[in-house]
């Protein structure tokens, strides 16, 4: 059974710009990248925490979004998502120089989405991750474990915790 200590203490935290709140074990550190893609640069938005205890469920907590240009891709491109998605996941793992062991179709609200794990660091570390594209915003959570905590209450209560608005 899981031990739900330590679950009590998680902060609400919201990006106005970004129109979502998630819930958090700690404060969020926000960074911008800058990302070249073949639809131009895109400004991408990234909020994290970093765990300083080895032994948490999740060493790392992250939500990011970005939004594409007008008329490149949209959630009611239908025709295209799931290369939108496929090209994602690939660039996720052969960034980490990972393999994806799982991915699945999702939805939040009716928005397509993906969740996918990718192991890496030679099977010792796993990256969970939902993403979603809603209108032409995309937007992303991850949580990094290593792999003896990959089934974690954790993360169930950080990617259960994100909303819109």
């Amino acid at each position: 059974l899981f031990s739900i200590a330590g679950l009590a203490n998680w902060q609400q935290f919201e990006s106005y710009d970004g129109k979502f709140r998630v819930l958090a074990p700690g404060a969020m550190t926000e960074k911008i990248d800058s990302v070249q893609t073949d639809l131009g640069d895109l400004e991408y938005h990234v909020f994290f925490h970093q765990s300083d205890n080895k032994d948490a469920d999740n060493l790392f907590y992250m939500v990011s979004y970005c939004d594409y240009p007008e008329h490149s891709i949209h959630s009611d491109s239908t025709e295209i998502l799931e290369d939108f998605f496929q090209v994602t996941m690939e660039t996720a793992t052969a960034s980490v120089d990972g393999e994806l062991i799982y991915s699945t179709d999702i939805e939040y609200e009716e928005f397509p989405g993906k969740f996918w794990r990718i192991e890496y660091l030679k099977g010792n570390a796993i990256i969970k991750t939902k993403a979603f594209l809603i209108n032409s915003r995309y937007y992303s959570l991850q949580t990094i474990m290593y792999k003896n905590k990959s089934l974690n209450p954790s993360t169930d209560k950080f990617f259960d915790s994100f909303r819109i608005f």
